[in-house]
């Protein structure tokens, strides 16, 4: 795992991040590819959630593949009484 798809996990925007506090992403990037992702969460707890709401990540939205419609049910012949 990239620091970059980390963030993205953590639903911060990385490159808005590294746009505004490019010292503390080479830091926190440095320290990330040194440490396995879950003892770098373990180690910045609390530091996460306020970048969190600083550089929210916002997914690109993909287009909904159109519904294919299924054919019509086949029709049952109906015996006429006589």
């Amino acid at each position: 795992m990239i620091f970059t798809e980390y963030l993205e996990g953590k639903k911060i925007d990385p490159d808005l991040f590294k746009e505004q506090e490019p010292m503390l992403y080479r830091q926190w990037e440095e320290i990330f590819s040194q440490l396995l992702p879950d003892s770098f969460t373990q180690q910045k707890l609390y530091l996460i959630n306020p970048l969190r709401r600083r550089f929210p990540y916002q997914p690109i939205a993909k287009k909904a593949e159109p519904v294919k419609k299924v054919g019509m049910k086949p029709k049952i012949p109906r015996i006429k009484p006589t």
